[in-house]
């Protein structure tokens, strides 16, 4: 029993806690169907309408952009038109700057328009022409304006560079404001402003700059007779020109500058000193941008139409350089001071300081030039030179004199009598002496002028020195190349030329010889080293002038060969007509020599003279020997005019000897013959055997130790006999004795 009652107890608990799970699992059910039933519905209904609102979202969004585009673009169109018609009204009032602006901003505008991307109005295009037109038109107003401020007179082009036309320039300048009536004409800063805001300034002051350089600054430079008149009335301010009657030449760059800063002057107070605000550079003066256009060129005139003619030709005048160095610094600080030229520009006053190296550049070229015209002038005026003639030595100071330079007193180093080149004792009358002879005159100068050249050069600084040193050296490496080529000719065909011109290189050669030495005493420095020297040059004017002496020797002996080659081989002389040719040969050789003998008279050292006449004279006797030794049969009448014909040639040959131009003093010369001319013996001796018999032959020869041994070999000897003898005993026992 107690166990039923267990039982009933733990089942009566039981079941109500059943009842209530079995409670709960149905909530859940319920619950969850609705949880199914509100997903299906979320999916189908709610979903689709938020897709619906973001779409509709972001649609809005893009029209919202679109309309903020389209309202900037319409603002920038407004604004744009707004700064057009600003602009045309302040034109209207002429105020040019504000207008320029106004243009300034609407381009801006149409710019930022522009630059919009997939927005290509049709309208931009036309707002650019507008733009366009607008621009042009008022660049044409503020030229319009310019030309009114800016008043140029020019003189017609014809002939526009000559001085008449020069004087009729004048510039207007507008640029002062007229008292009574107030901004009726706008004043020149707002034109110049406004050219300056719209980038049309720099091409207005590049005319303008132009003008100035051709019609006031350049002639002022380059026509030392016109001077700068200012002149100011109430409302125009005038520059024009007077032209002075006596003016110099050539002006001083003191004068030049002064004009030059006259102008830059009035032009400063009238017009370059407005200040202007540049797109992109801030603020600058009218004068410097003038400046910047104009300063390469009128520095660059100066220069070179102006400080170089200043440049002075020899030293002494270096020192009163120092007023132009002065003055040119003055100029520029005159200009700096305008704001014409940057701070840092020194173009002029660094030409003016390195005036040592300008005054050794023209010194050269001037130098250059004298002897180019030297060299290139007639050889054949001549200048007779003499042992004792020092004529091309410019008088030198001793060095202790203290001239120029202070110099150590050079002690003898030399006992007197002898070469000393200090100034303690002479030379010996005969030591590197010339003997007399004919040069050019111009290349006696050319020796002075390399002398005055040395000499500038030892008193100049080192720079100086050594540029002048070369200059003497290139003077000479120059007559080198120039001479023989411009003269060919010459010196080809005359005689007299290329004698002449022989003497001109053995004069030069001789003073290379001492040229560098004669100035190592007189300069402290770069000369007195000993460095300085000409002597390597000797050898090579020795050379030309032997070369060209002796092409014309070849040529001289070539017409003696000529000459006689028409003398029938001299055989068979008892034949009238040969005999003639014979005749009329010599003849013609005889002539060409005294000829020659004529020309070189005077001009040649008497020793050149005596050796090449003798040379050519013996060309002639050689030319005949060879002849007369070389003939297979000589009959008596033969011999008999073959004698005679060379009678005439030992006759009159040495009276072509003239060296000098008195009669009396040249029979020494003439008796001396047989010295300058080798085969004069072995003629003397043909003519021997022309005359003598068989005996008088042998005795001749006396077994090889005769005088006809001396000038013929035993061959040429036979060969004779057998020609002039006919075949005997006696004359087979004389060619035995020969051996």
């Amino acid at each position: 029993g107690e166990v039923c009652t267990m039982i009933n107890k733990k089942y009566s608990e039981f079941l109500p806690s059943m009842q209530s799970a079995e409670d709960l699992v149905a909530q859940v059910e319920g619950l969850s169907n609705n949880i199914d039933l509100l997903k299906a519905g979320i999916e189908n209904e709610v979903q689709r309408d938020l897709n619906v609102a973001v779409a509709e979202f972001t649609e809005l969004k893009q029209q919202l952009e679109r309309d903020t585009l389209v309202l900037s673009v319409l603002k920038k169109l407004q604004e744009f038109d707004t700064t057009i018609k600003e602009c045309n009204s302040a034109l209207q009032e002429k105020q040019y700057v504000a207008a320029a602006q106004q243009l300034e901003k609407a381009r801006s505008s149409l710019r930022s328009l522009e630059s919009r991307r997939g927005f290509e109005l049709k309208i931009l295009k036309a707002l650019g022409t507008e733009l366009t037109v607008q621009t042009q038109n008022m660049i044409y107003h503020l030229g319009e304006e310019w030309q009114k401020l800016i008043v140029w007179k020019l003189p017609p082009s014809k002939g526009s560079g000559s001085l008449e036309a020069l004087v009729l320039s004048e510039l207007h300048l507008h640029t002062v404001p007229p008292q009574d009536e107030d901004t009726a004409v706008p004043p020149v800063a707002a034109v110049l402003q406004a050219l300056a805001v719209l980038g049309e300034l720099h091409s207005k002051l590049k005319d303008f700059g132009h003008l100035l350089l051709q019609y006031i600054l350049k002639p002022l430079i380059s026509h030392p007779s016109l001077e700068p008149v200012p002149e100011e009335q109430p409302d125009v301010f005038i520059l024009r020109f007077r032209s002075q009657e006596l003016a110099l030449d050539e002006s001083s760059p003191m004068e030049v500058f002064e004009k030059i800063k006259l102008v830059f002057e009035v032009l400063h107070r009238h017009l370059l000193n407005v200040p202007l605000e540049q797109p992109g550079e801030g603020r600058v003066t009218l004068a410097e941008l003038l400046g910047e256009l104009i300063w390469e060129e009128l520095s660059d005139c100066l220069i070179h139409n102006c400080l170089v003619n200043s440049i002075p030709t020899n030293s002494s005048k270096l020192e009163q350089y120092k007023e132009v160095i002065e003055s040119t610094e003055e100029f520029e600080k005159a200009l700096k001071k305008m704001q014409f030229l940057k701070e840092d520009t020194t173009a002029l006053l660094k030409y003016a300081c390195n005036v040592d190296s300008h005054f050794a550049n023209k010194k050269c070229q001037d130098v250059i030039m004298a002897a180019r015209n030297l060299m290139t002038s007639e050889i054949h005026n001549t200048v007779k030179i003499t042992p004792d003639s020092s004529i091309a030595l410019p008088e030198l100071p001793d060095p202790a004199s203290g001239d120029h330079v202070k110099l150590p007193r050079v002690p003898s180093l030399v006992p007197n009598g002898t070469v000393s080149v200090g100034s303690e004792s002479r030379l010996s009358p005969l030591t590197l002496c010339l003997p007399s002879c004919r040069i050019s005159c111009s290349v006696q100068q050319l020796v002075e002028l390399a002398y005055h050249t040395l000499l500038e050069a030892t008193a100049s600084t080192d720079l100086c020195c050594v540029q002048l040193f070369d200059c003497v050296r290139n003077i000479f490496q120059l007559f080198y190349e120039v001479v023989p080529t411009y003269h060919r000719e010459n010196l080809q065909k005359l005689p007299q030329l290329a004698a002449i011109h022989h003497n001109n290189c053995m004069y030069i050669a001789h003073h290379l010889l001492t040229l560098g030495h004669q100035f190592r005493y007189r300069s402290t420095g770069v000369l007195s080293n000993g460095a300085a020297t000409f002597v390597d040059l000797v050898p090579a004017f020795r050379r030309l002038g032997m070369e060209c002496f002796l092409a014309q020797m070849r040529v001289q002996k070539g017409e003696i060969l000529e000459r006689l080659s028409s003398a029938r081989n001299f055989s068979n002389m008892d034949d009238e007509e040969n005999y003639c040719a014979a005749n009329k040969a010599i003849k013609q050789v005889l002539h060409q020599l005294r000829r020659l003998g004529m020309v070189w008279q005077d001009v040649l050292p008497v020793n050149v003279y005596c050796k090449a006449m003798g040379a050519l004279l013996n060309t002639a006797l050689a030319e005949i020997v060879t002849r007369i030794a070389a003939l297979e049969d000589i009959s008596a009448e033969d011999a008999d005019r073959l004698y005679s014909l060379c009678r005439i040639m030992v006759e009159e040959g040495p009276q072509v000897f003239t060296p000098l131009l008195e009669e009396d003093k040249n029979k020494k010369y003439q008796e001396e013959v047989p010295v300058y001319v080798q085969k004069w013996m072995t003629f003397k001796e043909l003519m021997i055997i022309l005359q003598a018999n068989l005996q008088e032959i042998v005795d001749q020869w006396a077994d090889g130790k005769g005088p006809l041994a001396e000038e013929f070999s035993a061959a040429e000897v036979k060969s004779l006999i057998r020609a002039l003898f006919q075949n005997t005993e006696r004359r087979a026992a004389a060619l035995a004795k020969i051996k």
